[in-house]
């Protein structure tokens, strides 16, 4: 592709989130990622190039050893002619959702869309917890309530990522048929490049399921063998959930911290009490979940090790972020040396590997866990994304894995995107962030659910007899 030869008319708007805008090619399976503001405006182009090349090299020197050579594609930096990127600017705008703040990055890399979605995908065992409902609901379960009341979202998902990462299939099915519930801004699929899904906050999801089905039902019904109608939609929906579960599931790579220890899951609560699928199997009399675990090749199991390196939970961190902090404020020219904002090379990643919780009082020690708290925050705030391709038995090749259906069969290829480092400038945000969350959740919902959810327990508890001699 000629940089200089490039026609805005070739590419279509794609997606965006809080740092990052993608327009994908019509007709090749290449995307160009914009940042939609400079890392900081006092920046020079060379400082700015310099910030750009290290979010590639983060991606390929450190998230590559988490998740694995096939799993992620960091791109590459290319430059643009500027009024391509005007041209483009002007013919995307009235599909986007808020206004365009200026582009200053792009990176290309090759993708067929498909899907995407995580979150943090275990509940925190940390001692310095200080609220114990963080102990049994799930960060992203009470954030849920927190969105609706300031207005981001109308009502909460059902989706819970521990249902996700529970690695038992039917909690993963849940998990899933919620996000399709509710997908929010957490799934989409598209299909040829083609966003045919992706559930609004105010449209109704029984059309939007038909009109899924609609275009799915030559891939999962190649023989159109099946009814239309309510029971058609739920055939193909049950299908489409199927296929994402044992892709999510299945194990293609390889990587250096597949074998790196973590914290045990085992340590910690493996459901959430907020979950609707734990509270359904409540009321039905049944006190426990089960969680059948990840594969260990898996990309959920890969991503949730990643997390899990957030050992001390925020409030054991933001001590460590302050000592690192005050020592910056007496040796400002340290920051380099201490490898804060890159080079993101192996001796970053192999400081990474360190999972002693040993508190010396050292810098060294703080500004470890400070580094492996920012790639955790990066792992829960990944895309995982699912190409599915539909094949013939004879046309499947041995090297490509494939899911089979009730009437087809898929060849899948699944990756991780959205891998920038999140800034170390943001850990106070998180930390007032999740004070913000606990206390909304403990004040307006938990004290109101917490009588039904203990007469649901008092109404299935078992009752002994005791007889005594007269």
């Amino acid at each position: 592709m000629e940089v200089e030869k490039m026609d805005e008319n070739e590419w279509k708007y794609h997606g965006e989130g809080n740092q990052s805008l993608v327009v994908s090619h019509c007709q090749r399976c290449v995307v160009l990622r914009f940042l939609k503001s400079p890392p900081n405006q006092n920046k020079t182009p060379v400082e700015i190039l310099h910030h750009l090349q290290n979010i590639v090299d983060f991606g390929k020197h450190v998230m590559k050893q988490f998740f694995g050579e096939n799993y992620v594609h960091h791109g590459e930096i290319i430059q643009l002619p500027l009024d391509f990127v005007r041209q483009l600017c002007l013919k995307i705008q009235p599909e986007r959702p808020g206004k365009c703040q200026g582009w200053h990055q792009k990176q290309a890399s090759s993708s067929c869309k498909a899907f995407s979605f995580p979150k943090c995908g275990f509940i925190p065992s940390s001692s310095h917890v200080s609220q114990e409902i963080k102990h049994k609901v799930c960060r992203y379960c009470m954030h849920q309530h927190l969105k609706v009341a300031n207005g981001k979202w109308k009502r909460p998902s059902k989706y819970c990522p521990l249902d996700l990462f529970s690695g038992n299939k039917q909690r993963m099915h849940f998990a899933l048929k919620s996000l399709l519930q509710e997908a929010q801004n957490n799934l989409k699929i598209f299909k040829n490049g083609e966003l045919i899904y992706g559930c609004k906050d105010d449209q109704d999801c029984a059309s939007d399921w038909n009109e899924l089905a609609r275009h799915l039902k030559p891939f999962f019904f190649p023989s159109n063998g099946l009814v239309s109608g309510p029971h058609c939609t739920r055939t193909i929906v049950k299908e489409l959930i199927h296929v994402i579960t044992m892709a999510l599931l299945s194990s293609t790579d390889t990587c250096r911290a597949g074998d790196m220890k973590t914290v045990p899951i085992s340590q910690g609560r493996s459901y959430c009490e907020a979950s609707a699928f734990n509270k359904e199997l409540v009321r039905n009399g049944k006190h426990k979940l089960e969680s059948s675990g990840l594969p260990r090749g898996c990309l959920l199991y890969k991503t949730l090790q990643a997390q899990m390196l957030d050992m001390l939970d925020i409030e054991g961190l933001y001590p460590l972020y302050s000592r690192v902090e005050q020592y910056l404020e007496e040796f400002p020219e340290e920051r380099s040396t201490l490898q804060i904002d890159g080079p993101y090379n192996e001796a970053f990643y192999e400081k990474l590997l360190d999972l002693s919780l040993e508190d010396d009082g050292t810098v060294a020690f703080a500004l470890t866990k400070v580094q492996q708290y920012r790639i955790a925050m990066t792992a829960k705030d990944c895309s995982i994304m699912i190409a599915l391709s539909p094949c013939l038995q004879d046309e499947c090749s041995e090297h490509r894995p494939v899911v089979l259906t009730s009437k087809s069969r898929f060849t899948f290829s699944v990756s991780v995107l959205d891998l920038d480092l999140k800034p170390y400038e943001s850990i106070p945000h998180q930390y007032k962030l999740d004070g913000e969350i606990v206390n909304y959740y403990l004040k307006n919902v938990q004290a109101k659910e917490d009588p039904v959810m203990s007469n649901l327990f008092k109404e299935n508890e078992d009752c002994t007899l005791v007889l005594h001699k007269v």
